[in-house]
């Protein structure tokens, strides 16, 4: 909701309408994208930056403004502002744009806008009374914001902690359980860190994503600031955990946060090395979980694991490769994909994820087998029900039904549910 400084009725037409772009026309702060953005791109430029704000806001905002180009068209502008200043303008009435913002960027704004009579800014302060708008405080819950902003429902995948655990029959030892579900706290709390980086880095291409524009940084529900410190507290949180945790747990969750970090600044944008990394993310998992209670994981998981994985990373590629198809562009913005991959990207999918299942056949055939199961020929019946799901989860992405992160997707999708209840059933009965 917007209010306004009262006016007297008789005097406003001739009051100019004042409104601020840093958190009031606009949802962000221009200073602090533009920085994000020159040091994802720049990084070399952070002794510099410190040396320009100590020549004061105004000098910062300009060098910042001069080397990153914003694209104003996409900031998340308050929609309901935008109709009112529209009103009041047809009205007859004067709207400035006076903002302690850089005027390069406050009349790229206005030139997009065309909503407003002048532009002020530091170097030419409007003077003279003039009406203020303000902006009260956000509706929206904030503890539902940062539950969003941190990702809770990606935490599912950090699950795979507890599979060592549970291959090696010893999810009843109440010790080495609650090892694994620290381990999970700490996977978890530092893959939130990077979700919180990762959405900070990624504006530009989120805000012209028709779903991840919604993300809590991408439209203007969390500042930036909030989230340059969210990261590092939810980093800390992590390892405060891990230290509880074996050291080679700590090590390993460093290597997982550097990889993830990597990922973000870099390697997403690297044609067929993004999927990989995201596989071995999984598995990783995985390894951090046997770490973290000294259970030896067998090779066949990781193997395992890794065609698994690929697979539905390859699901998630797929589904937006389909939308660059369905919405005519030619490639994503921030990824190594275009719209020709299409065919490809579901071979190599669709192959990865019947190899999982082949290595499934193999390791029930193996030694390891006889000497966890007393019935291990029942078995067997895991690879007809995996077959079933990696198939059906491929042709439903093909119908354009899996939503872009096949986790959502098998989080929402009662068969799914079905299939893990129905496995669980099979090596309860091999035991």
């Amino acid at each position: 909701m917007l209010t306004t400084a009262p006016t007297p009725p008789e005097s406003q037409q001739a009051t100019p309408l004042a409104v601020e772009l840093d958190g009031v026309l606009a949802r962000t702060d221009t200073l602090h994208e533009g920085l994000l953005r020159l040091l994802k791109r720049q990084p070399y430029l952070a002794p510099a930056v410190v040396g320009w704000s100590l020549r004061g806001p105004a000098f910062l905002r300009a060098e910042v403004a001069r080397r990153v180009e914003l694209d104003v068209t996409r900031l998340p502008y308050d929609e309901e502002l935008l109709s009112r200043l529209s009103e009041e303008r047809a009205r007859g009435r004067r709207v400035v744009l006076a903002t302690e913002a850089a005027r390069r960027v406050a009349e790229a704004v206005a030139a997009h806008l065309g909503l407003f009579d002048a532009v002020h800014t530091s170097d030419n302060p409007l003077s003279g009374p003039r009406e203020e708008v303000r902006r009260s405080a956000p509706t929206r819950s904030l503890p539902r914001t940062l539950l969003k902003a941190l990702r809770v429902h990606q935490w599912a995948k950090n699950v795979l902690v507890f599979v060592p655990l549970l291959a090696a029959h010893k999810a009843l030892n109440a010790s080495l359980l609650l090892q694994a579900l620290l381990g999970f706290i700490s996977f978890s709390l530092c893959a939130s860190s990077v979700y919180v980086l990762n959405d900070l880095l990624d504006l530009d291409s989120d805000r012209k994503h028709p779903t991840k524009r919604k993300r809590p940084f991408a439209a203007g529900d969390l500042s930036v600031r909030a989230g340059l410190w969210l990261a590092p507290v939810l980093l800390g949180a992590g390892a405060a955990v891990a230290l509880l945790l074996p050291r080679e747990f700590l090590a390993l969750l460093g290597t997982y946060y550097g990889i993830t970090l990597a990922y973000s600044l870099y390697l997403k944008q690297v044609l067929m090395l993004d999927v990989l990394v995201l596989a071995g993310l999984y598995t990783v998992r995985i390894f951090g979980g046997s770490l973290a209670v000294g259970v030896p994981t067998s090779s066949w998981l990781f193997t395992f694991s890794m065609f698994l994985f690929l697979s539905l990373a390859l699901v998630k590629r797929l589904s937006e490769v389909r939308r660059l198809r369905l919405t005519n562009e030619s490639a994503a913005p921030g990824r190594g994909y275009v719209a020709g991959d299409y065919e490809q990207l579901a071979m190599l999918g669709v192959s990865s994820g019947y190899l999982s299942v082949l290595v499934l056949a193999l390791y029930i055939t193996s030694k390891e087998v006889t000497a966890l199961y007393l019935h291990p020929e029942r078995l067997w019946l895991l690879c007809p029900v995996m077959m079933y799901w990696v198939g059906r989860v491929w042709l439903l992405a093909h119908r354009g039904q899996v939503n872009e992160d096949p986790l959502v997707f098998a989080l929402k999708d009662k068969v799914s549910y079905a299939v893990g209840l129905i496995a669980a059933g099979v090596l309860l009965a091999a035991t």
